[in-house]
């Protein structure tokens, strides 16, 4: 999935903002779920796109994890970019490895799409508003004006790191892919 997101977000306007099928996202999604071969390369780029948010929104507890949310929440209110940065990297010790290593192939995707912004208009902040409720969400719900000024926080957080992810996960995320 992360690797045709690779090679075909890019050059796909509106990727991640525009929505598959509803009803080849949920064909699909009972496909994989049960096992079954799926050739993602010959569906839509938006099918695999919503195939992978909601995939992310089923990680218990989220990617980035819901116990740490309050410090990732606060991670953005603090001083200088390399403060923030330090810190992102503090917490991102925190998570399980696997976590870590598909958050690097995420950023690494986030980063490839961003890089053609002109192209597709997915910029930075465009790709962390349709991608940040996917990866962090609070413990426990809360009150729509709560939950909308979090979501703000949190697409500002995945903002920053797709705009810093060679700084905080390292310049090799922009090869991990190889050359597809």
């Amino acid at each position: 999935m992360l690797s045709l997101l690779y090679q075909e977000g890019p050059s796909t306007e509106g990727i991640f903002r525009r929505s598959g099928s509803a009803k080849t996202c949920k064909e699909l999604k009972e496909k994989l779920d049960s096992g079954a071969e799926v050739d993602l390369a010959c569906e839509s780029i938006f099918v695999t796109a919503s195939l992978f948010k909601d995939f992310l929104r089923n990680i218990p507890g989220s990617i980035l994890s819901s116990q740490l949310c309050d410090k990732w929440v606060s991670v953005m209110d603090q001083g200088n970019n390399e403060e923030k940065i330090k810190s992102i990297q503090r917490l991102i010790e925190q998570l399980p490895r696997a976590n870590v290593v598909l958050l690097r192939y995420i950023f690494g995707v986030l980063h490839g799409i961003e890089m053609r912004s002109e192209e597709n208009q997915m910029n930075a902040f465009n790709l962390a508003i349709c991608i940040a409720p996917s990866l962090l969400w609070p413990p426990v719900s809360s009150a729509p004006d709560i939950e909308s000024e979090f979501t703000k926080k949190i697409s500002s957080l995945v903002q920053f790191l797709t705009e810093n992810c060679c700084r905080i996960f390292g310049e090799e995320i922009t090869s991990l892919f190889g050359e597809i």
